[in-house]
């Protein structure tokens, strides 16, 4: 049987041809993606300003109670008042600079609470109204808002309160009094009558001193609070309170007569407020590790040197706003080099 061989043009192929299937789409386009351009940081955490703050005033809240127990409901309408004045006075700088609003990020009432934490419970409502707008206005505003400041603006209210009204600011009550009875802080007896207080009213709070100052308890309870959140860097702490503790203890060795010991160092004053709250600020404190630890063993030497050599008592307002000063200088020599950087002669 012969073989039907069909020939084909060459250039073509033998397999059969298959139409392509009509469809009614037409054929598919590449997607578009849009690209956008950012500056760093690009991975973005789950905290924000507000949610710190929050977190600050909750830590605060241990201290704030225990203000109310010792001082009464005078103390809780002083905070209400600071706070109140803060944010208020927020609220009119943005307006009058024409700036978006900033007092839903919680700031305002964080820097408006730990002033009166810091004040005498004796204060006049309008000075507590002075001090939180001088805070807000030349400690943040006029440093261009909330990561511009160079100082705390607490402290700096603070300040300038000691500065403007010196007697009100250093007048104290008894804790769970009917009356205002005055009365010595105990760093103030111990200074100038060798008198020491008691360790576990010390710890307790039943002392004279600021309406959040004296209960060492209750601020190391929000204290650590903070440090397990991870808003605070738990070396400034460590390191500042370490120093107080080595060097006072040098010079009550050398004459224990004459100097506290460490432990007294410790419970009183404004330290431990200031340790956990004030010496801890993200913005005014350095980012490295190692410029956190020069910045709490400054802070604790200038301390001690004020509360053992100074005309003042206390000393933990100024230690702060010192060292703060030297932030910028401390964040410049001790960030890490970059990788391939060159060192310029």
């Amino acid at each position: 049987m012969e073989e039907k061989i069909q020939k084909v043009p060459a250039g073509e192929s033998q397999m059969p041809k298959v139409a392509p299937a009509k469809t009614s789409e037409s054929p598919s386009k590449p997607e578009k993606r849009a690209f956008i351009l950012s500056s760093s940081p690009h991975i973005q955490a789950e905290e924000d300003v507000a949610k710190i703050m929050r977190a600050v005033v909750y830590a605060l809240l241990p201290t704030a109670v225990f203000g109310i127990y010792f001082f009464g409901w005078r103390a809780l309408v002083m905070m209400l008042v600071g706070i109140a004045a803060a944010v208020l006075t927020e609220a009119l700088l943005n307006l009058v600079q024409k700036k978006p609003q900033t007092i839903s990020d919680g700031s305002a009432v964080v820097t408006g609470l730990l002033l009166v934490l810091t004040l005498p419970p004796s204060l006049p409502y309008w000075m507590i109204i002075v001090g939180a707008f001088v805070a807000i206005f030349i400690g943040k505003q006029l440093f261009g808002g909330l990561g511009y400041n160079i100082f705390n603006p607490a402290l700096l209210g603070r300040a300038f309160l000691q500065a403007s009204f010196p007697i009100p600011m250093t007048t104290w009550t008894m804790p769970r009094t009917i009356d205002a009875i005055t009365t010595a802080t105990p760093l103030g007896s111990f200074k100038f009558e060798k008198t020491l207080t008691p360790y576990l009213n010390l710890f307790m709070g039943n002392v004279g001193g600021c309406v959040g100052e004296t209960s060492a308890l209750a601020i190391i309870i929000g204290g650590l609070f903070l440090l397990y959140k991870k808003y605070a860097d738990w070396r400034i702490p460590v390191s500042y309170l370490t120093t107080v503790a080595i060097f006072g203890s040098l010079f009550w060795l050398i004459n224990p007569a004459k100097y506290p010991d460490p432990i007294f160092h410790l419970f009183s004053g404004g330290l431990m407020l200031g340790a956990f709250f004030m010496a801890t600020d993200m913005v005014t404190t350095p980012v490295t590790p190692k410029g956190s630890w020069i910045f709490g063993i400054g802070a604790g030497i200038i301390l001690v040197i004020i509360r053992l050599f100074g005309g003042l008592p206390e000393g933990v307002m100024y230690s702060i706003l010192l060292m703060n000063a030297f932030t910028p200088l401390i964040n410049r020599y001790t960030r890490p080099k970059f990788f391939g950087e060159a060192k310029h002669v």
